[in-house]
């Protein structure tokens, strides 16, 4: 991991490093040009561009990266960009072990963690994988100054949530605690920093710092009701994946906060609030965040369907999943109503 302005111009040491010399560059299609700055700091070394991410990686994209990887001959991918480019690229490498380069722009945390995600049929299918764990992750700050202050709100609100699930995981220990809690500070305060001057460098410094560790308990431990509800909206109904984040948090944590009272002590003290629902969800409206699930496109008539799919399949999670609490938490999630306990 290499953290710090400019840190960009060490890629091809980095490729060098892993003995790679046919890298295949991915990126979103708004971010192409980040894409072909850095195929040409690769030179030869980058055998071809790729501006094809999309959102939650439906398995159509997914093969036609796979399809330019070996057309190629790529022996690396690098990905530059947010969650959809490092996703896609765990796509290839979870297909051909190809190693890969993350050069992230956002503070999603997907380049720290094994876990894929494909979407097919409207339903998105997780897993971990050791392939798809990135070798080499670049954080370059001054390739986040240009991120729209509401797509930098998203965004660091998904790396609280990674924290946050990680205090009460079933399979969580003192270490990953410390770096949850510290995530969740850090980024909190790169927000407020950043919401001030979007073009704070040492803060867009902070908030990957905090998507570094939050992401790193994402990798590190399994994620509950959150994620998974989360993972049911966005691949289900095409919902942005960090902004349903937003949402989500503060009604989940509220719905778990009965069975997990020391991790939400330590979610409210990150926070430097008196209850970690409400300070999520204080925070998140005092910086102009999205609020509900309406204002992100959720038909109404979809929440009893994301209340089936979210008991369809158990997982661990600190209180039991419950249909009707299920539905009444999408509710008022999907109203933009404060949490409730």
């Amino acid at each position: 991991m290499l953290f710090g302005p400019g840190r960009l111009a060490e890629l091809p040491a980095e490729l060098d490093r892993l003995g790679a010399g046919c890298a295949l560059v991915l990126s979103t299609p708004g971010q192409s040009a980040l894409a072909e700055r850095a195929a040409a700091l690769l030179g030869a070394r980058a055998a071809g561009v790729l501006a094809g991410a999309v959102m939650h990686v439906p398995v159509e994209c997914a093969a036609a990266a796979r399809h330019a990887a070996r057309r190629i001959g790529a022996d690396s991918v690098v990905a530059i960009g947010g969650g959809s480019t490092t996703g896609l690229a765990k796509a290839v490498a979870l297909d051909a072990g190809l190693p890969i380069v993350a050069v992230p722009t956002t503070y999603a945390g997907s380049e720290m963690t094994p876990i894929w995600g494909l979407t097919e049929g409207g339903v998105k299918k997780t897993g971990r994988d050791a392939r798809v764990l990135p070798r080499t992750v670049i954080y370059d700050p001054e390739l986040s100054l240009e991120l729209p202050l509401a797509t930098t709100l998203a965004s660091t609100m998904n790396a609280i949530a990674h924290g946050a699930e990680g205090l009460y995981a079933h399979d969580g220990n003192p270490i990953v605690a410390l770096m949850a809690e510290e995530g969740i500070r850090a980024s909190a305060v790169a927000l407020v920093a950043l919401a001030a001057d979007p073009h704070d460098l040492a803060a867009r410094g902070d908030a990957l710092y905090g998507a570094w560790l939050c992401g790193s308990v994402l990798g590190a431990v399994a994620m509950g009701l959150h994620h998974k509800l989360c993972h049911t909206l966005g691949g289900s109904f095409d919902l942005p994946h960090a902004e349903v984040h937003t949402v989500v948090l503060p009604h989940a944590l509220a719905y778990n906060a009965p069975a997990a009272a020391a991790a939400m002590a330590r979610i409210a003290r990150a926070l430097g609030a008196s209850d970690a629902a409400r300070g999520v969800f204080d925070l998140a409206a005092r910086l102009g965040a999205p609020a509900s699930l309406r204002a992100l496109g959720m038909p109404a008539a979809g929440l009893d369907r994301a209340a089936d799919l979210a008991v369809l399949t158990p997982y661990p999670n600190p209180r039991p999943l419950e249909r009707a609490g299920l539905r009444a938490l999408l509710q008022r999630a999907y109203d933009g109503s404060p949490p409730a306990p």
